[in-house]
């Protein structure tokens, strides 16, 4: 079986939407079933050998899982997976490990490392391929809906209990540089440490001379402390930031301007269209507004 195998998947309209699937294992010819069950179920399937060859591979594309042999000479498994959680870049792909040890000692190595899931070989293809589907969705959807706060100039950080950055949306990563020194690697800027405080809000200025305003929105669904950052300047961000949105309200509100239905944001966010409806309603009245088009026209920029 050769080492890649997505030049062997057609490049029509329909490869785009397929899940990607990185198989690592030093002895890839004896996952031949496995991988071409993978395809026949509607995933790209990406091959790396060792340790090594899976992090080349994760600088060309990010798949939306990995499954990865834990036992492999050179750079093992768990190795691998501490630098792919090391990464913020690809920190959100579940990693699914694939081992011959079911011991405990080597399971809870496994989930320390970053995994959120293990199959014991020989593999068993129909117990993969549902743990599988269960883990790319739930990733898919994360993804989307944490991409979906970047809206009308603000960004999102989530920050853990030991004040390291677990997350942050595009927008805020492009500000947090420019908000001064660390005290430590892959923390918070020293000026956003006041941001910390439960209920804090505050101002901040960058490098660039963009004027932030920093609420503290409290703690996530993992116990993470959430930062909304917002440029302050005239029109709608001003409006949305003084809004106080809950996260969930502004990820509704920017499916919204993108446009999707009630029953699309439901799909997309888990939650039941009435949930929608309601969220919708407590959104409309933060905004001012009486009608879903002012309020995506006011969260895609097209009103004062």
């Amino acid at each position: 079986m050769p080492e890649e195998r997505e030049d062997d998947v057609p490049h029509d309209e329909g490869t785009a939407d397929r899940p990607v699937v990185l198989v690592v294992d030093d002895a890839p010819s004896s996952l031949g079933l496995l991988c071409d069950a993978l395809e026949g179920a509607g995933y790209t399937v990406l091959v790396a050998a060792d340790g090594e060859s899976a992090l080349e591979r994760l600088d060309i594309v990010a798949p939306d899982a990995i499954l990865l042999d834990g036992m492999m000479p050179g750079l093992s498994g768990f190795e691998t997976c501490r630098r792919i959680k090391a990464d913020p870049a690809h920190a959100h792909i579940p990693v699914l490990f694939m081992t011959g040890l079911s011991e405990t000692p080597d399971v809870v190595e496994g989930f320390a490392c970053g995994g959120v899931d293990y199959v014991v070989k020989p593999i068993r293809v129909q117990e993969v391929l549902a743990r599988l589907h269960t883990h790319t969705r739930n990733a898919r959807i994360t993804r989307m809906a944490r991409d979906a706060v970047d809206v009308a100039g603000m960004g999102a950080v989530f920050v853990d209990a030991h004040g390291r950055i677990a997350w942050r949306s595009p927008q805020a990563a492009q500000w947090l540089p420019q908000l001064g020194p660390v005290a430590h690697a892959g923390h918070l800027p020293r000026a956003l440490a006041p941001a910390l405080r439960p209920g804090a809000a505050m101002h901040a200025g960058t490098s660039s001379g963009v004027r932030l305003s920093v609420r503290n929105l409290g703690s996530s669904t993992l116990g993470e402390t959430m930062l909304l950052l917002a440029q302050e300047r005239g029109g709608n961000a001003g409006r949305l930031a003084e809004a106080a949105l809950t996260p969930r309200e502004t990820e509704v509100l920017s499916w919204l301007a993108k446009g999707k239905t009630n029953r699309d944001i439901a799909d997309i966010l888990g939650m039941s269209p009435r949930t929608v409806n309601k969220h919708l309603e407590h959104i409309f009245e933060k905004l001012g507004v009486e009608t879903r088009a002012a309020a995506a026209a006011l969260a895609s920029g097209q009103l004062g």
